[in-house]
């Protein structure tokens, strides 16, 4: 007796009509996931587990917020970004940016998919080639990541899952085209306006964008001053200023206050107006770095909130 066919419903395969990357890829992209706004923090990336509590509890309450995504500030890994995710139940967390000179690409493919594995599609994994100043031995960065790309290929990791911090346009194509997209840093709207022509509409395009949360302009010139000189000591950064057509002048002596009202925002209006211009540019999503005078205060928890009210 031949035995009966089951039909198939039109959304139905068999499973080796697609692979898993395949099915993942369609079905939950970083793009889909991360929503329209997110958290960049250094702070939230804890390196010693008596402030992993803490940590987490503070990502249990950006998801109540409404947030889509976390993004890890430093040399981030998937081990920072673990306890965040095991900690909440929707929130994407992602490392901007793990730095590609400082963990093996091997280690960072195993990585990657243990906690793909465990939490799929909670976790991107957004690479840079940091900044000659920085690393020794530093040259040919372009060329240091597409191997770093092509290790990850070899073990498996989808371009899907992962992002890159791209400036310019070369690095602009390769996450095009060997990733699921770009997370720029430092950035303004007419970057990811150029950012996005380069993309096309398929890609994730997330920059980051600081803000301060203080109503005296005076003042809140001076905190985002004070924050930005370590940036502009960095080629890769002054170098994207000129592209966007900055002078020298506005990158000297701590930079101009065009250069800082540019990549910084302070005042609930100008904020929330700053965020709707990236957007309107072709930013998917902007991920917001909360920026005070004081580093060392600790989570920027009420910060966070008054940007959700403000975003919401």
């Amino acid at each position: 007796m031949d035995t009966p066919q089951k039909e198939h419903s039109p959304d139905e395969h068999s499973p080796d009509e697609h692979s898993p990357d395949e099915h993942s890829a369609k079905e939950h992209s970083p793009k889909e996931s991360v929503g329209r706004h997110g958290v960049w923090s250094v702070e939230l990336r804890a390196e010693d587990p008596e402030g992993r509590g803490e940590r987490a509890e503070a990502a249990a309450e950006l998801e109540e917020l409404g947030y889509g995504a976390v993004w890890l500030g430093g040399n981030s890994t998937a081990r920072h970004a673990a306890p965040l995710i095991e900690a909440t139940s929707r929130l994407v967390v992602g490392t901007s940016i793990q730095n590609i000179w400082q963990q093996e690409a091997e280690v960072t493919a195993a990585e990657v998919t243990e906690l793909q594995a465990a939490h799929p599609d909670r976790f991107v994994l957004g690479l840079g080639v940091s900044h000659g100043p920085l690393i020794e031995g530093y040259r040919r960065p372009y060329a240091a990541m597409t191997g770093y790309l092509d290790a990850l290929d070899k073990a498996g990791v989808p371009a899907g899952r992962r992002v890159l911090a791209a400036l310019g346009p070369r690095m602009l194509e390769l996450s095009r085209d060997r990733a699921a997209g770009a997370v720029p840093y430092l950035v303004t709207p007419e970057h990811t306006a150029r950012a996005r022509e380069i993309l096309g509409q398929g890609p994730l395009l997330a920059p980051e964008f600081k803000v301060v949360l203080d109503t005296d302009p005076a003042r809140a010139r001076d905190t985002a001053r004070a924050y930005l000189a370590r940036y502009l000591r960095l080629p890769n950064y002054t170098n994207n200023f000129l592209r966007l057509g900055f002078t020298e002048s506005d990158i000297a002596d701590g930079g101009s206050d065009r250069l800082i009202e540019a990549v910084f925002a302070w005042g609930e209006d100008r904020i929330r107006a700053r965020v709707e211009e990236f957007h309107a540019a072709g930013a998917d999503h902007v991920a917001l770095q909360v920026v005070r005078a004081d580093p060392q205060e600790g989570l920027p928890r009420e910060e966070w909130r008054r940007l959700a009210a403000l975003l919401g």
